[in-house]
């Protein structure tokens, strides 16, 4: 039986940061395991790229600042180039209180350092994004430092430093049980179809799997899946890379260019999008198109490449926050999962502080008291505010 210091169950973004910044602070004797076949399999290679400071509470914003520091010197650290360009986010309002919610996030990203995202009357919307159909749009929020990464290079880097510092990456090796000590509660080992690892600490870092890695250690994490949609438009020049992350704060309809194409985006909380089932149904491509022809005026004439279209599974917790730290009950579990929608995003930050509570006992770079694991059993999630 082979021994870990510390298992990481999940090779995507997040598990791939949490090895790398436990590696980097001299933790040596790491195992991550993936049940995919390559790097990638996963969530990581389906998220769109998008990146955001802009959030509507104090420890999103936190979380995005510290990601953003990280990822302003990943090169540096690991080699790779993470994709991170400044073209914006850019939030738009089509009601007086969908701006009063703008104004009151603007507020509050000011009071956490983010002294750039601003507020921009509707004139101003089109110099920004020259691109929309002005109806109705009374105003907007704008930060410049917002824009986009590449997830792939960010698991590849993270992935590639982690080996150089010793982390083992074992791909194609599910997790199938976990064994635990009668009298502490502590994992002992976790079985894998290709024998049991005797692990220190493990590390839940599973996506929207989650849950099923937990209940192996007798523990319930409130992650659940949710499917997500991306319509993508025949390959086109009409609208430049350059053009800000745009969105409708009313319906959440946003869009943005990658590699010569648009991607047009929609949440839905419908039941059917709970599960892990995948796939792009037409009505809501017909949807999300109809409202880019309306809305952008250089795509009013746009054709849908329907082969080129593609979902991934957000891991959705109940508040829309992740959950970071010990699992409540298994002393040596930590978690984190449940970033619903911003992992790639966060997965810098994620990674560091949840080494830093590992190592040191304590997350030292962030206050992570709202992301802690047990605050649903207490009663205390977070106020669901956030637009996307």
């Amino acid at each position: 039986m082979s021994k870990a210091d510390v298992l990481v169950i999940g090779g995507g973004v997040i598990g791939a940061s949490v090895a790398y910044h436990l590696a980097a602070r001299g933790c040596r004797n790491v195992v991550v395991l993936d049940a995919g076949a390559e790097p990638g399999t996963g969530s990581t290679s389906k998220a769109t790229g998008g990146f955001r400071c802009q959030f509507a509470t104090e420890v999103n914003v936190r979380l995005s600042l510290l990601s953003r520091e990280k990822l302003l010197r990943f090169e540096a650290e690991t080699g790779v180039d993470p994709g991170y360009r400044q073209h914006g986010y850019l939030f738009l309002a089509r009601e007086e209180r969908e701006l009063a919610a703008l104004r009151d996030a603007l507020l509050l990203q000011r009071r956490c350092g983010l002294t750039e995202s601003r507020e921009e009357p509707a004139d101003v919307v089109r110099v920004l994004n020259p691109a929309l159909t002005p109806d109705g749009i009374i105003g907007a929020t704008f930060c410049p430092t917002d824009g986009f990464i590449r997830p792939m290079n960010i698991l590849r880097g993270y992935t590639e430093a982690a080996r150089r510092l010793g982390v083992r990456f074992d791909y194609g090796v599910p997790c199938t049980d976990a064994a635990l000590d009668p009298g502490s509660g502590r994992i002992t080992k976790v079985r894998t179809g290709e024998g049991a690892i005797a692990a220190g600490i493990v590390v839940n870092a599973a996506g929207a799997w989650a849950g099923a890695v937990g209940a192996f250690a007798g523990v319930k994490i409130p992650v659940s899946p949710l499917r997500r949609q991306v319509a993508v438009v025949r390959e086109t020049d009409l609208l430049p890379e350059s053009m800000p992350m745009t969105i409708f704060v009313g319906d959440g309809f946003h869009l943005r260019v990658r590699d010569g194409r648009v991607l047009l985006l929609m949440p839905t909380d419908e039941p059917q999008y709970h599960s892990e089932k995948l796939g792009v149904e037409d009505a809501w491509v017909n949807r999300v198109h109809g409202l880019a022809r309306g809305r952008i005026a250089p795509l009013h004439g746009c054709t849908i490449d329907r082969p080129a279209c593609w979902s991934g599974l957000y891991e959705m917790s109940p508040d829309k926050h992740v959950l970071l730290g010990k699992a409540p009950g298994v002393d040596n579990l930590y978690l984190a999962n449940g970033s619903s929608g911003h992992g790639v995003m966060h997965a810098p930050a994620i990674g560091g502080l949840l080494a830093e509570l590992i190592l040191d006992g304590a997350a030292r770079s962030l206050d992570i008291q709202p992301l802690r694991p047990s605050r649903f059993a207490e009663g205390q999630p977070n106020s669901i505010t956030e637009f996307l």
